[in-house]
C-alpha cells in the first residue's frame, strides 16, 4: 500500500432509479474483470519440482547419476527410492495443510442485490461492476467499494478492514468498503471500485509483496553445505591419491559413488518434515491447523509477538460497563430508559450490549413503545415515545452532548457532565447519554453508559504465561490510544503505547525501531504500519509472531515469521496466516510454543546425529584408504547403512523431548561443534575394531570389513541417544518406546546379517558379541565427551556475556 495502485477509469453513472443495463454491465465487466481477488497459485507440478532442487536432492540425484554410469542398478533403486520418500513426505504434507485451509475458506459476499434494467436482483457478487446501483441492509456484506447515494444511514463494521473495534455510521456521499458488514440500517450505493482496485484489494496485495525466508530452510541449506563442502574436500584428496598412486580411474570413480552415498543425508529432510508433520497433527488435535510446516520451527524462536486487539486480545464485542445514573436517579431507571430506547427485536451492537447488560425488568411488559425512530447519524441519537398507563413520555439514548442539549442543564452541570465523559474516554470507554421526558414534552437528564470492548477472560494468564516463556507481546490496534491503554492497563501489557504514525515519520518512510521495540504496543495503526512494525523488528534481529483475524492483518500475518489467525479470523487472515485457530481463545498458542520447542530439540538432535555419522563414516573410509589402502565396507554395505541407519530414526518424531524454558535458535557453531566431535571420535572408535579384527584377530579382509559394518550399524544407532538432550542418556525426559523399538530392531536385523552373512562375509556369534561390547564401551566414553564439550561450550557462552558486561560498564562509567 506504499505505492499508488492505477486509477480505475470513470465508470458510467447509473440512473437514479433503473441502475446499469445488463449490456451495459457485460461490457464493463469484460474491461474491468469479475469482482474478485486474484490469488497467486503454485501448480501440483511445481511445488513437486520444489523438493527435488537445493543442495541435498542435487547430492542425491548426482549419487543416482553416477550409479547408473557404473552400472550399479541396486544402488541407483536405493537412491532414487530415497531421494522420492523424501519428496513424497514434504509434498504430501503441505498438500494437506493447503486443502485444510481451503475448506476453510469462504467468500465474503457471494450474492449482492443489484438494480440492473430497472428490476432489482440478486446476483453473484463477482458479477458486480463499476456503476452498478446496488442495495446494502442489516446483515449484507458490502460486495465492493460504494459510494452511498440513498437512504437514511447505514451503521457497518469494518473492523474486519481498519481495525476499529465499534460500527461506522455512513451517510450519503460516504464511502463504504467492501468486505465490511452492516449492523443497521439499509442504503443505496454506486459501485466505485472493485476486485483488486477496492480497499480490500489492495491490502491482498500487500499480502503477496509479504515474504519471508524461513531460518530452518536457511539451517537445512547450511547442514547441507557443509556436508557438501567436507565430501568435495575428501573427493579431491582422494582424486589426488589416486593419480600420484597410479590407482585405476574406474576403482577411483567407484569409491566416489561410495563416498558420496555414504556423506549424503539422504533422509535429513524427510525426517525433518515429518517431525513437523507430527507435531502439526498433535496441534491440530488442539484445534490449530498450520499452513505452512516451517512455521512450527519459527514459533520455536519466536521472541517477539504482535498481537492484533479487535478480536484478538478482546472479544470484538460491546460490552455494557458500569452505569452511571445522574444524583437523584436509580441505577433501574437509567436501565430502564437505555432499554425503551434501544430496538430489542433486532438489535444492533450497542443496542444488544444495553440489552444483555440490564437486569431483567418484570414490569417490561406493561410499556408499549408506540413508536420509535433508530440512531441517526445527523442527530446522533435514538427516540422512542413510550405509553404507560396511558400516559405518554419519550426516551432516548445517544451522543452525550446531543442528550444533555435536550436536557438545558445549567453551564455548571455541563461542565460536571463533560469531565465525566472526558474520564471514560481517557479509559477508553464509548459513552451513550440517556435522557426521559415527561408527558408535557419537557426532558430530564438520567445518566451516562460507558461500552467498552472487553478482553478475552484467557488473554491475561495467555500473555503472563507466554512472557514467562521469554517472548515479549505487544498489542496493535486501529482503535484511539486512550482505548489502547486501558486494554493494555488490564491486561498488564505495560504503559508505553504510542501512536503508530510517531514511529514511522510524516512521510512514514522513516522507521524509528528502537521507538518500536521499547513500545508495549501500538493505536491507530493502519495495514502497512503493522507490516512496517513486523518487518522492522525482523530486520532488529527478533524473530516475530503477529496474530490477528481481519483483513488488515493479513500482510502482517503474511509478512511474520509466524503468523496466526485467531478464532472467526476473515478468509484473507486465514490464507495468509501459518497458525490457523479454529476455537475461541489464545491458550492454544502457548501450548503450540512448548510443542514447537520441544519439536526443534528433536530436529536439533537428528541433525547432531546426522552430521556426526556423516563425518564418522566420511573420515574414517578416506583414512582408511590414504593410510592402509583399504575399503573399509563395501557398496552394499553403504546402501544398508543408509537404510537401516535413516529409516527407524524416522521415529524421532514421536521420541519424548524437554521443552526449553526460552526461545531457542539454530545455533550452527554449537551443532557442529558438537557433531564434529562426537564424529571424530567415532572415527578413533571405529578405527579401534579395524586394528583389533585386522592386526590382533588376524582376520580375512571380507570378515574385517564386515565386522567395520556392523559396528558402525550399532554404534551409528547409538548416537541417537547422545544427541537428543544435553545430560547423561538417563537423564529426562527418557527415550520413547517408538524410538527405542525400531532402533533397537534394526540393530538386530544389522546383526543377523553380519553373522550369517546375507550379502555380506559371516563372522558368527562370538565376532558379532565382541563387537557389541566394543560399542557399547564406546557409547558410554562418547557420552562423557558429549557432556565436556557442551559444558566447555556453555562456559565459554557465559564469559563472552560477562566480557561484554563489563566492556558496556567501562563505557558506561567513560561516558
Amino acid at each position: 500500500m506504499d505505492q499508488a495502485l492505477p486509477q480505475m477509469p470513470a465508470a458510467p453513472e447509473p440512473a437514479a432509479t433503473n441502475g446499469l443495463t445488463d449490456a451495459e454491465a457485460a461490457r464493463l465487466l469484460a474491461q474491468f474483470g469479475e469482482n474478485a481477488l486474484v490469488e497467486h497459485r503454485v501448480s501440483v507440478l511445481e511445488r513437486l519440482a520444489h523438493f527435488f532442487w537445493g543442495p541435498i536432492p542435487w547430492m542425491i540425484e548426482a549419487a543416482a547419476v553416477l550409479s547408473a554410469v557404473l552400472g550399479h542398478w541396486e544402488d541407483l533403486a536405493i537412491i532414487l527410492a530415497m531421494l522420492f520418500i523424501n519428496a513424497g513426505v514434504g509434498f504430501w504434507q503441505e498438500f494437506k495443510a493447503d486443502n485444510e485451509i481451503a475448506l476453510l475458506k469462504q467468500r465474503l459476499a457471494l450474492k449482492a442485490r443489484v438494480k440492473r434494467d430497472g428490476v432489482w436482483k440478486d446476483i453473484e457478487a463477482k458479477l458486480l461492476v463499476p456503476g452498478d446501483l446496488v442495495h446494502v441492509k442489516l446483515g449484507n456484506v458490502v460486495p465492493a467499494d460504494l459510494k452511498l447515494t440513498a437512504g437514511s444511514y447505514l451503521s457497518v463494521d469494518q473492523s474486519a478492514l481498519t481495525g476499529e473495534s465499534l460500527p461506522v455510521d455512513k451517510k450519503i456521499g460516504d464511502e463504504a468498503y467492501s468486505g465490511s458488514v452492516a449492523k443497521q440500517g439499509e442504503m443505496d450505493g454506486i459501485v466505485t471500485t472493485t476486485g483488486m482496485k477496492t480497499y480490500f484489494g489492495k491490502t491482498a496485495r500487500m499480502v503477496e509483496a509479504a515474504k519471508s525466508v524461513s531460518h530452518f530452510q536457511r539451517a537445512v541449506l547450511r547442514i547441507g553445505n557443509f556436508l557438501i563442502m567436507v565430501t568435495v574436500g575428501l573427493v579431491l584428496v582422494i582424486a589426488l591419491s589416486a593419480l600420484f598412486r597410479h590407482d585405476p580411474w574406474i576403482e577411483t570413480l567407484q569409491f566416489a559413488l561410495i563416498l558420496t552415498v555414504a556423506s549424503i543425508p539422504v533422509a535429513l529432510p524427510a525426517v525433518l518434515s515429518v517431525t513437523m508433520a507430527v507435531g502439526a497433527e498433535r496441534l491440530a488435535r488442539m484445534r490449530a491447523i498450520v499452513s505452512r510446516l516451517v512455521s512450527i520451527e519459527e514459533m520455536a524462536g519466536m521472541d517477539m509477538l504482535c498481537s492484533d486487539k479487535t478480536g484478538t486480545l478482546t472479544k470484538n464485542q460491546l460490552t455494557l460497563g458500569e452505569p452511571q445514573p445522574d444524583s437523584g436517579v436509580s441505577r433501574d431507571e437509567l436501565m430502564l430508559a437505555a432499554i425503551l430506547a434501544s430496538r430489542r427485536d433486532a438489535p444492533d451492537a450497542i443496542d444488544q450490549a444495553i440489552v444483555a447488560g440490564s437486569p431483567p425488568f418484570a414490569s417490561l411488559g406493561k410499556f408499549l413503545v408506540k413508536s420509535f425512530h433508530p440512531f441517526d447519524p445527523v442527530l446522533k441519537r435514538a427516540e422512542a415515545e413510550v405509553e404507560l398507563d396511558g400516559g405518554t413520555f419519550k426516551v432516548s439514548k445517544g451522543a452525550p452532548q446531543v442528550i444533555v442539549d435536550l436536557c438545558s442543564p445549567t453551564a455548571e452541570r455541563r461542565k460536571e457532565i463533560a469531565a465525566l465523559v472526558d474520564q471514560d474516554a481517557a479509559r477508553g470507554f464509548r459513552t451513550l447519554g440517556v435522557a426521559r421526558s415527561d408527558e408535557s414534552g419537557k426532558w430530564r437528564y438520567l445518566g451516562l453508559l460507558p461500552l467498552y470492548d472487553p478482553p478475552r477472560e484467557d488473554c491475561a494468564e495467555t500473555i503472563a504465561k507466554t512472557r514467562a516463556m521469554g517472548v515479549n507481546i505487544k498489542m496493535v490496534t486501529g482503535d484511539h490510544e486512550a482505548i489502547a491503554k486501558e486494554v493494555a492497563r488490564q491486561l498488564k501489557l505495560g504503559e508505553n503505547i504510542v501512536v503508530a504514525k510517531e514511529v514511522f515519520g510524516r512521510a512514514g518512510t522513516e522507521v524509528d525501531v528502537s521507538a518500536i521495540i521499547a513500545a508495549d504496543g501500538f493505536a491507530r495503526v493502519l495495514p502497512e504500519h503493522k507490516f512496517k512494525i513486523v518487518k522492522a523488528l525482523q530486520e532488529a534481529g527478533h524473530i516475530v509472531g503477529m496474530t490477528g483475524d481481519g483483513v488488515n492483518d493479513a500482510p502482517a500475518l503474511k509478512q511474520a515469521d509466524v503468523g496466526v489467525a485467531v478464532s472467526g479470523a476473515t478468509d484473507a487472515a486465514r490464507a495468509a496466516a501459518d497458525l490457523v485457530l479454529t476455537a475461541p481463545g489464545l491458550t492454544v498458542i502457548t501450548r503450540a510454543i512448548e510443542e514447537a520447542r520441544q519439536i526443534f530439540e528433536r530436529m536439533t538432535g537428528y541433525a547432531i546425529y546426522r552430521i556426526a555419522e556423516t563425518t564418522r563414516i566420511l573420515l574414517f573410509m578416506t583414512a582408511s584408504i590414504l593410510v592402509f589402502n583399504f575399503y573399509p565396507v563395501t557398496a552394499i554395505m553403504v546402501v544398508l547403512l543408509a537404510l537401516l541407519n535413516d529409516l527407524p530414526i524416522m521415529m524421532i518424531a514421536y521420541d519424548n523431548a524437554p521443552t526449553a524454558l526460552k526461545p531457542v535458535r539454530w545455533d550452527m557453531g554449537r551443532v557442529l561443534t558438537i557433531a564434529s566431535t562426537l564424529g571424530i571420535f567415532g572415527v578413533f572408535s571405529s578405527f579401534g575394531v579395524f586394528w583389533i579384527a585386522r592386526n590382533y584377530l588376524g582376520l580375512a579382509p571380507d570378515v574385517v570389513q564386515s565386522l567395520v559394518f556392523l559396528k558402525l550399524l550399532v554404534a551409528g544407532h547409538m548416537t541417537i541417544y547422545l544427541t537428543r538432550n544435553k545430560g547423561a542418556i538417563w537423564e529426562r525426559p527418557l527415550p520413547s518406546w517408538k524410538l527405542v523399538v525400531p532402533c533397537e530392531l534394526t540393530q538386530l536385523i544389522g546383526t543377523l546379517v553380519v553373522v550369517y552373512g546375507w550379502f555380506v562375509a559371516p563372522t558368527g556369534w562370538k565376532l558379532a558379541l565382541i563387537v557389541w561390547a566394543y560399542a557399547l564401551i564406546a557409547f558410554f566414553i562418547a557420552s562423557l565427551v558429549k557432556i565436556g564439550t557442551y559444558r566447555l561450550l556453555e562456559h565459554r557462552a557465559a564469559y563472552h556475556v560477562r566480557h561484554l558486561s563489563r566492556v558496556e560498564g567501562h563505557v558506561a562509567a567513560q561516558a
